[in-house]
């Protein structure tokens, strides 16, 4: 199990504070607790159950090798995601979502490849025989291909999973993950719908020591499945080594 969500830290890093009750989804009645001074206030014990709930599927996806992109590309979330996702080896866009992501893989992998293309001519020295206009446009298209897509330069295949900090801000992204069946993992604030989430996440996503609260546990639960399943590997290793050692013996036997 993962570990047990402290209630009281979620309070002092803000993550109970939704948004003015005239801007409320009613779909999201279930998780708030009271409304103070025009504010809807998030029902904290449930948020944690939420967090624990999402951590242990987190945790299982991690532990079976498969990516989780994590999404975020508002102002005050940007960093912090590109910070956690990274610390747990995770693929991330902070950046505008390239429309067709998810369901146009096959092209996004072709401009990742082009970007590693470009690597190789400044590696090969090929760069260096082309003219000074066309290794400045060279140079302006590897920067692009960065800032839009660096971030996941090694996701060889689809996600098993997307981390969305602001359902609203990342629709786009959220329907290519519908489309193709990929579970949505969200941090959903009393102005959203939470019903397209797979794993609802009642939180505060506009404050960033909200947000920084809230990855943070998740990227630890990653970051525990990646443990297990590396202790898993060298677990098995040493059977593997006596097996290959054992089957010469058995040939030489017979």
């Amino acid at each position: 199990m993962a570990n047990k969500i402290d209630v009281k830290e979620l309070l002092e890093a803000g993550v109970h504070f939704g948004h003015m009750t005239r801007k409320w989804d009613p779909n999201m009645a279930p998780y708030i607790y009271m409304e103070r001074n025009g504010i809807h206030i998030i029902n904290l014990y449930k948020t944690a159950a939420k967090i624990e709930e999402a951590n242990e599927a987190l945790k299982k996806i991690a532990a079976s090798g498969r990516k989780i992109l994590f999404v975020a590309t508002k102002k005050q979330a940007k960093d912090i995601v590109a910070e956690k996702a990274a610390a747990c080896n995770m693929p991330y866009i902070t950046e505008r979502w390239p429309g067709g992501m998810l369901t146009n893989f096959i092209t996004i992998r072709k401009a990742v490849k082009k970007m590693a293309s470009i690597d190789r001519m400044k590696k090969d020295g090929t760069f260096n025989t082309l003219s000074k206009k066309e290794k400045l446009q060279v140079d302006r298209l590897r920067a692009k291909l960065e800032k839009n897509l660096g971030s996941i330069a090694d996701m060889s295949r689809l996600p098993a999973a997307l981390f969305v900090v602001d359902v609203k801000a990342e629709h786009i992204a959220i329907k290519e993950a519908q489309k193709l069946n990929i579970p949505v993992f969200a941090m959903v604030d009393t102005n959203s719908d939470p019903r397209p989430i797979d794993f609802v996440i009642p939180a505060n996503d506009d404050a960033s020591k909200s947000i920084e609260k809230v990855l943070g546990l998740v990227s630890s639960a990653i970051i525990e499945g990646l443990s297990d399943r590396k202790s898993e590997k060298d677990e098995e290793q040493p059977v593997k080594e006596v097996a290959a050692t054992e089957a010469p013996k058995a040939e030489t036997e017979e």
